[in-house]
């Protein structure tokens, strides 16, 4: 993407969006749903694209980010925006926690990753003095009203997401851009070569896996407050797996903007167009599109409109 059309984007996702769809709430909470995606498809990408690990247990940064968002908030009665950082800050503990599988590699990491998943999953559960057991946590404060502007509503929340996974993205630039993004590229050749040259590969895929679960963390938080509500199973669920993936691999997960590009396509044709078509088998299209974009652009839908866009 060219840095030109970078206002043009903003421009337009900050003032053409709410002007065009603002007036449906129910088009808007499609939107607000895709961008949540978005920022989780980008964390997922930088953990998979620099720090050249997948990742199966990102339901894990989204389900912790929700509840200590959720808790802080409805009962110790933190400010909301305070709850989301502190959501993403306990999400990067519970990355902590995952630390020793970074010896892992492959599958075996990927693997490990959602087996810590499933055991926070059963925490949340089995906690209830705290986290509410498998009835939840009802009544989570909303966004604020700041400055007369209510973010509590589809349209407002909307300004808060976005605004969230532009700095997931921006972050992801100026990573990839760094000697340290160039670093961890060059581990992807070869990650014992890198160590003969001083390179210390377990602290930076360290710091990526860190940096991802903050950024999951705090989409999560702010999806707790969005709907209100928070469960073990929804907090914990496979959606917030799958769908990031798939997002990622469509838009082009090696690209900063693809992951969220895949997102908002993904989810909107599949919200809008495949679900009123096939209520009962929409997601086979949104597979049989998948293995449609990896056979014909392996690398994704943004470096194909890239190449049509310069041919």
């Amino acid at each position: 993407m060219k840095r030109a059309s970078i206002p043009l984007l903003l421009l337009a996702a900050y003032v053409g969006v709410p002007l065009l769809l603002g007036h449906s709430s129910y088009v808007m909470s499609l939107v607000d749903a895709a961008l949540v995606i978005g920022g989780i498809a980008l964390a997922w990408a930088l953990l998979g694209n620099l720090g050249g690990m997948v990742s199966f247990g990102h339901s894990a940064f989204v389900g912790v980010g929700g509840y200590v968002s959720a808790l802080v908030t409805a009962r110790a009665g933190l400010p909301v925006p305070v709850g989301l950082l502190l959501g993403g800050v306990g999400a990067v503990l519970a990355a902590l926690v995952m630390l020793p599988v970074l010896r892992l590699r492959g599958p075996y990491f990927a693997l490990a990753i959602l087996a810590f998943a499933h055991i926070f999953r059963i925490v949340a559960t089995e906690w209830s003095s705290v986290t509410g057991g498998a009835a939840g946590i009802a009544g989570i404060p909303p966004l604020p009203v700041i400055a007369g502007i209510d973010f509590g509503t589809r349209t407002g929340a909307y300004f808060v997401i976005l605004t969230i996974v532009c700095l997931c993205a921006w972050t992801y630039a100026r990573v990839a851009a760094s000697h340290y993004g160039l670093a961890l590229r060059a581990m992807h050749g070869s990650e014992d070569a890198t160590r003969v040259l001083g390179v210390d590969s377990t602290l930076l895929k360290g710091a990526m896996l860190l940096l991802s679960a903050f950024m999951t963390g705090v989409v999560g938080a702010f999806n707790a407050h969005y709907i209100g509500f928070l469960e073990p199973d929804y907090a914990f669920a496979g959606l917030w797996v799958t769908l990031p993936i798939v997002a990622a691999i469509f838009g082009g997960y090696r690209t900063v903007a693809g992951p969220l590009l895949g997102a908002v396509v993904i989810y909107l044709l599949d919200q809008l167009l495949f679900k009123s078509w096939l209520p009962g088998g929409h997601q086979l299209v949104l597979g049989a599109l998948l293995v449609a974009m990896i056979v014909f652009s392996p690398r994704g839908l943004l470096p194909l409109l890239a190449r049509r866009r310069d041919a």
